[in-house]
């Protein structure tokens, strides 16, 4: 598997980071895309700042972590320390934190319900900030995870778009572990084609490059980079 070999690598080198993009250009060629329209998000979670800053110092940028205040212990010395890093919250958002993720992040994966819609649309209209949106599908329909369900997604989105002016750009999936990916990435990037959302966060270590190519614009890439939690 892909990511047995890349987390291999990963172990046997500073970063790992290497062999993921390598894995990445790969996969784009084949899927006759360009190397540009694909974004690696390194995801930092659990890793702490000097872990993670070999890995900014290899050429990486874009980072993802799963909890607001995680984020918030170890990344503003970084950013601070290190030009143009760009942060996305690829894990799940409690209303309650959606102050301080409108203000640390740039992306948000995992807008998935109106609560959540209410309180990023009152914290876009108090700050200066406006963080790309995500909706999260949870095209598996599994009850212990979260995300909007195929069937809803269409007036979720539109929900989101009229009734909070949110500017959605893009939707996020996390296939069920024992399922084949490729089928849930297809049907994500179908919903997003209709609703005319260019951007498509899915794929991580173990399925990247399947995700890749069926239009993954983001892929959300941990163990292969960092090693193992």
């Amino acid at each position: 598997m892909i990511s047995d070999r890349l987390s291999r690598q990963a172990a046997h080198s500073p970063t790992g980071l290497s062999a993921v993009e390598q894995e990445i250009a790969r996969a784009c060629k084949e899927a006759r895309r360009d190397r540009s329209s694909v974004t690696l998000v390194a995801v930092s979670k659990t890793f702490n700042a000097e872990m993670i800053s070999p890995v900014i110092e290899a050429g990486q940028r874009v980072f993802g972590e799963n909890r607001v205040q995680e984020a918030k212990a170890k990344w503003p010395g970084l950013v601070s320390a290190y030009p143009g890093i760009e942060l996305h919250l690829v894990g799940p958002l409690q209303s309650n934190k959606a102050k301080d993720a409108v203000a640390l992040f740039d992306a948000i994966h995992s807008v998935d319900r109106a609560s959540l819609c209410e309180a990023l649309a009152r914290e876009f209209k108090s700050q200066a900030r406006r963080p790309q949106l995500f909706v999260q599908l949870n095209t598996g329909e599994e009850p212990q995870k979260a995300g909007v369900s195929p069937a809803e997604a269409d007036s979720f989105i539109a929900s989101c778009r009229e009734k909070y002016r949110l500017p959605i750009s893009g939707l996020m999936c996390i296939p069920p572990v024992n399922d084949p990916p490729a089928p849930h990435f297809a049907l994500t990037a179908k919903i997003a084609a209709r609703n005319g959302l260019k951007n498509l966060s899915m794929g991580m270590s173990a399925d990247f490059a399947v995700a890749i190519a069926l239009g993954a614009t983001h892929v959300r890439v941990g163990s292969a980079i960092f090693g193992e939690r």
